[in-house]
């Protein structure tokens, strides 16, 4: 008996994932334990492991596809085996199904889905679809206008554009926009991208009916080709970042304090320490003082339970680092830096970082965080403001390093001005919890404890 295989959940928040890109091909061999496709979640992008073996039957949904968890993305069986039964089960409900209709027979398989003939409307005629519809033909490139109805009217739901696809040449998404941009006719053309599809790279160089470029003196407001606007579609951990980015700011009464650190006695530490050949950054000494004034004003490292009208408090203290990575923004979390010390938290700090930029994290590595800490000095920022990462109350947004001029009182009681390597950190604070004065004194804390490093070992 064939086997399905499902969107997995991976981690307890994840709702959807996208097929990236399917490793075993309609006809290939799946062996149990080997790679079988690779996904995209809202945090990173994994590769999955076959769990039975046999030939790949079907592959029902290709890559691009964001599909909610648990629902059927393949067929696994023995050739030649009958899954009618599986694709039927598979097949969307209607949105406008009648609800006395009579039970249907089993459906189609793609191959034996009817041919959709496009349809021609008169100009300027208004087409009536609905919201899903509309999505569903904007994300394939196809002019909905060429989509026959079957809802009352020629009311144009979902499934007619469905059926609509799945009567033309598999096509890309970019490849379909493209051809109709350039006014290309796919009949005829052979694809080789996945399962057959047809790229831009298989598209014709030029329109057959493209007319000869015009002098620029006869055309001067022609653009030059490429020059358009064009829609991309988010990944996954671009949606995240958008959606809890702006739950942070409606959410949270958000204000920021800003101090500036001398942190000479923080490079003479390191500077010590590498001579010992222990690897420790400045940001992992930055986190060790968060840790540390974290413990001494608890508040800061707490969150809210805003439903319950309730303040949570953690015993623990888990210090999140916000690390760039290809396609957004991801937060692992060094776990117990309370008590793991600086070499502990500079150890987590670089396996996380490390793991995050090959796409290796766990769920767990990257959730629980009560803290973050964000630094953009490497990227010669003086200074700026982060967002709190929900559901956190607090994030030190730390800047670059920088020798600046200072005005120091020597010995003798005279002021003077010296060159001191100097460090902005602004901390970003939920005022409906935190009031100015404790997240004031928390960021004196915290450079109290730089400026006195060795409280830190």
């Amino acid at each position: 008996m064939a086997d399905i295989v499902i969107m997995p959940k991976q981690g307890l928040l994840m709702e959807t994932g996208t097929i990236t890109e399917w490793l075993v091909q309609e006809g290939g061999q799946v062996t149990a334990g080997e790679p079988l496709f690779e996904m995209e979640t809202d945090k990173l992008t994994i590769t999955m492991n076959a769990e039975v073996t046999g030939t790949m039957l079907k592959i029902v949904h290709g890559v691009g596809d964001e599909v909610p968890i648990t629902e059927m993305i393949a067929i696994v069986g023995q050739p030649g085996e009958d899954i009618s039964a599986l694709l039927g089960g598979a097949a969307p409900a209607a949105e406008e199904a009648p609800a006395a209709e009579a039970p249907a027979e089993a459906a189609p398989s793609a191959e034996e889905a009817p041919a959709v003939v496009a349809i021609e409307r008169a100009p300027g005629e208004k087409v009536q679809a609905s919201p899903h519809a509309k999505l569903r033909a904007e994300e394939n490139g196809i002019d909905i206008a060429k989509v026959p109805g079957s809802g009352p009217e020629g009311f144009v739901i979902e499934r007619d554009v469905n059926a609509f696809k799945a009567s033309q040449p598999a096509v890309t998404p970019l490849a379909a926009k493209t051809a109709a941009a350039e006014g290309i006719s796919l009949d005829g053309i052979t694809g080789t991208g996945a399962n057959g599809k047809i790229t831009t790279a298989d598209l014709p160089t030029s329109a057959p009916a493209a007319a000869p470029s015009a002098p620029a003196a006869e055309a001067p407001a022609a653009a030059p080709a490429g020059r358009g606007s064009r829609k991309v579609k988010m990944n996954g951990m671009e949606k995240a970042v958008m959606k809890n980015m702006l739950a942070s700011k409606t959410t949270n009464a958000q204000t920021s304090h800003r101090m500036t650190v001398d942190m000479t006695e923080v490079m003479a530490l390191r500077k010590k320490l590498k001579a010992l050949d222990i690897k420790v950054s400045f940001n992992d000494i930055i986190m060790r003082a968060c840790a540390k004034a974290l413990q001494d004003y608890p508040i800061i490292n707490a969150s809210t339970a805003a439903e319950e009208q309730a303040i949570v408090y953690h015993d623990y203290v888990n210090i999140g680092i916000a690390v760039s990575v290809n396609g957004g923004l991801i937060v692992p979390v060094i776990k117990d830096a309370d008590i793991c010390g600086l070499q502990g938290i500079a150890e987590q700090s670089a396996a996380l970082i490390e793991k995050a930029r090959n796409n290796a994290l766990a769920p767990d590595d990257y959730h629980g965080g009560t803290f973050t800490v964000s630094s953009l000095g490497m990227f010669d920022l003086d200074d700026f403001v982060a967002i709190i990462n929900p559901p956190e109350s607090g994030i030190l947004a730390v800047g670059k390093i920088a020798k600046t001029p200072v005005v120091v009182t020597n010995a003798d009681g005279v002021d003077e001005i010296v060159i001191k390597p100097m460090c902005a950190l602004s901390l970003s604070y939920d005022h409906r919890i935190i009031n100015g004065a404790e997240a004031a004194k928390f960021l004196q804390k915290v450079k109290a404890y730089l400026q006195t490093p060795l409280l830190l070992i």
